[in-house]
């Protein structure tokens, strides 16, 4: 299936790198880059980030780059995958900083709070957990059983909708961990870093249409 031009968004946060790497595994091909033209020209688009929100947001806007992302995504209806600290972004606060969010996905993205004793597990949350798909979804077509994915973060989306929510995850409570809204489409956990079943959920999403 042609699979058209993916483009990995280059802001200055991310191993953008090993995303590429599991693309042309599955046979697409990608661009790196930071340029609005770029971005116009996209097929797909994914949003990936490791570090700060408000590093985040102001790079984004320093670099003028929410406005050509929102009128693709929000107008022109391009797939978006965030991948992380990208998923985050889409939300509309985080409890991490001041600066407002995308606010494509209705909700803010919080920090884990464990209320007892006996939950109060390590902060990031980091390593292999199971994800609990919550509806149909294409980027879960054909995905091995037991979908495994690689953590590593202090802070999680909470949605104001649960029909965004596409799969939970539990590190001493439920949490979002991937979301989907029209042709928005986000993952806390990497899957540029889960071996078959991030293979499988990036294939899936090289090849929406």
């Amino acid at each position: 299936m042609k699979k058209g031009k993916i483009v990995i968004i280059d802001y200055g946060m991310g191993n953008l790198g090993s995303i590429q790497n599991i693309l042309r595994h599955v046979g697409a091909d990608s661009i790196v880059s930071s340029l609005p033209s770029d971005i116009e020209s996209a097929d797909k688009l994914i949003l990936s980030g490791v570090g700060a929100f408000d590093s985040a947001v102001k790079k984004i806007h320093d670099m003028a780059l929410l406005s050509v992302l929102s009128e693709q995504v929000l107008e022109n209806k391009i797939p978006i995958l965030g991948i992380c600290l990208g998923m985050q972004l889409f939300t509309t606060k985080s409890e991490e900083g001041e600066l407002p969010g995308f606010g494509w996905i209705e909700g803010k993205t919080v920090k884990f709070r464990f209320d007892t004793e006996l939950q109060k597990l390590k902060i990031p949350h980091m390593g292999w957990n199971i994800v609990h798909p919550r509806k149909e979804s294409k980027l879960f077509h054909n995905m091995p059983e037991g979908p495994r994915f690689y953590f590593v973060h202090s802070y999680h989306v909470l949605c104001k909708n649960q029909e965004d929510v596409l799969c939970v995850t539990h590190y001493g409570y439920d949490f979002g961990s991937a979301i989907e809204k029209d042709n928005i489409y986000g993952t806390q956990f990497h899957p540029e870093k889960s071996h078959k079943f991030g293979m499988q959920l990036v294939k899936n999403f090289t090849e929406l249409v």
